[in-house]
């Protein structure tokens, strides 16, 4: 089997080079992937533009209307995190369709991987730390209304708490929240989550790795979920400047075949997105990003 890959070449665009956000580790985690030869014409899928209908479910038609007609208010920019550019907007109603298309191609083939998506901080109506449409959320939510899957896992391991995700779906039963982040990191005032698994500063690999996988072989077991979107974020590696967590390269590898070999024992599709990571060295950031789909590689099609 070729192992499915979601990506679009409007991920990354020309982009001011000393801001925080690393919007050019898309293109070079494709090049990365390209190399390893992983990332080829046969296994590559390109979504298009998310409907309105699609992006409803999880988000409000005035928000949206705001941003995509560079609408917002000061404060409201200033919570995004990201100047508004019309590649910007562009990419925003991609995305989210990324991680939709790579959840269907998982319920197809058992895996799929999005090189994108994760923007776990976007809430209904307000864009929050450099997430301005929430994927997962509208990805769960199109799926159950499509009658696609009756319950969805989104098993968020990105160092910071999946705050919009949890708020978005806080009264959705049939999709189970969970973040495993960091406890003193972004966003100050947590949201909810279904299940949240709060880790100390400096927390290491044994440790992180231990609570992964006890936390996921629970909530496979309880949940019994027909879909996990694993949110596979790299900012808990030890160097990262947004993390605190103290997690190697090596944890993250072992991190991310924890789970997929989870999934896969269960028999459980599962899509997976890059999430976060923030190093300034933005060639080692996505060969990190990479680690989950050579992975997925490896268990799936080697």
């Amino acid at each position: 089997m070729l192992l499915p890959l979601v990506t679009h070449p409007a991920y990354s665009f020309p982009f001011p080079g000393r801001h925080r956000f690393p919007m050019e580790k898309f293109a070079l985690l494709n090049r990365c992937l390209s190399e390893q030869g992983l990332l080829t014409p046969a296994n590559t899928f390109r979504p298009g533009q998310a409907s309105l209908a699609v992006l409803h479910t999880a988000h409000c038609p005035q928000y949206l209307t705001r941003f995509c007609n560079n609408k917002q208010t000061p404060q409201e920019v200033r919570r995004m995190g990201l100047p508004w550019s019309e590649p910007l907007r562009k990419r925003t109603l991609i995305s989210p369709n990324g991680t939709l298309l790579a959840a269907h191609l998982a319920l197809s083939h058992g895996i799929a991987c999005h090189l994108a998506g994760g923007t776990h901080h976007a809430h209904y109506d307000f864009a929050s730390g450099f997430c301005i449409l929430n994927d997962l959320a509208v990805t769960a939510k199109t799926l159950l209304a499509q009658g696609k899957v009756k319950k969805v896992l989104i098993f968020d391991c990105d160092v910071h708490q999946g705050d919009g995700t949890a708020a978005i779906l806080a009264q959705e039963p049939r999709a189970i929240t969970c973040s495993i982040h960091c406890e003193k990191n972004f966003p100050a005032r947590k949201a909810q989550s279904d299940l949240d698994v709060a880790l100390a500063p400096n927390t290491s690999d044994a440790e992180y790795l231990q609570v992964v996988a006890s936390t996921l072989s629970n909530l496979i077991h309880q949940q019994q979920p027909d879909l996990i979107l694993y949110d596979a974020g790299v900012d808990i590696f030890s160097a990262d400047p947004l993390g605190l967590l103290n997690v190697s390269e090596t944890g993250i590898r072992e991190r991310d075949r924890l789970v997929l070999e989870l999934a896969k024992a269960h028999n459980t599709p599962v899509a997976t997105v890059i999430g976060g990571g923030y190093d300034d060295d933005r060639k080692a950031l996505a060969k990190r990003h990479a680690l989950v789909v050579e992975q997925a590689h490896q268990l799936w099609c080697a």
